[in-house]
């Protein structure tokens, strides 16, 4: 299937340049830092302090693992090519998304030696750690889709990433926005918090709710940027 050889060809020119290594080896440093001080403060055999700051990182990391996947074709023209070629726009934008997801899930994978550590040396509770790392993938669809987004909206790799760190921040921000305002304009900002759907992942309760949050957000910001995708057909 096209998607799936896009994704994979996505996935072997991150793997091709420095930046998956960079931002693999940086993602891990801080990770285990948030480990350590995890187990050192709390003294429980828990990733719920962990997981909670692995969140904050996407903010930073999500913009640098997005900004090449569109900008950089339009920059060198390549997007001409692929336009042209017999690959139709939801292929070439779901091809991407899941290219940079897998790369996502590669870095989340090398994770899993914190919750080894903790089975070897403790008896933690399961459930909080499995529902924790699923919150993240969600999280990371939704962040990497809306990346995606910004990065077909500029031939400029740069600007991708710093549009996409504004987005991603006022999602993150909608809830203290939402402390402003009442009525419904509370209601609507404190939904669209991408901070407050993920407190129940981490304290081990899956909600249907918040799975659907994180779906739709990663279908609308897929969505826009076939929109986008399609309009270059015509410019």
């Amino acid at each position: 299937m096209k998607v799936f050889t896009i994704a994979g060809k996505e996935l072997r020119s991150y793997f091709a340049s420095p930046l998956a290594y960079v931002v693999t080896a940086g993602f891990l440093v801080i990770t285990g830092i948030f480990f350590a001080l995890s187990v050192i403060l709390t003294s429980e055999a828990s990733l719920r302090f962990a997981l909670d700051n692995f969140r904050v990182i996407l903010l930073f990391i999500t913009p640098l693992i997005t900004m090449r996947l569109l900008a950089e074709e339009q920059a060198t023209g390549t997007i001409e090519l692929v336009l042209t070629s017999p690959v139709r726009d939801w292929e070439l934008v779901v091809g991407k998304f899941l290219g940079a997801l897998a790369l996502f899930g590669v870095m989340l994978g090398l994770t899993l030696y914190y919750p080894f550590l903790l089975f070897l040396y403790g008896k933690p509770d399961p459930g909080p750690i499995v529902s924790g790392y699923l919150g993240l993938v969600l999280l990371g669809a939704g962040f990497i889709a809306l990346g995606l987004l910004t990065s077909a909206l500029t031939k400029n790799q740069i600007v991708a990433a710093v549009l996409a760190f504004a987005v991603l921040l006022l999602l993150w921000l909608a809830s203290p926005i939402g402390d402003v305002f009442s009525g419904p304009a509370r209601d609507i900002l404190h939904y669209l918090s991408a901070l407050d759907h993920y407190s129940d992942f981490s304290r081990g309760v899956i909600d249907t709710r918040d799975v659907v949050y994180y779906l739709s957000l990663a279908v609308a910001g897929l969505f826009a940027t076939v929109q986008v995708v399609g309009a270059r057909r015509w410019v």
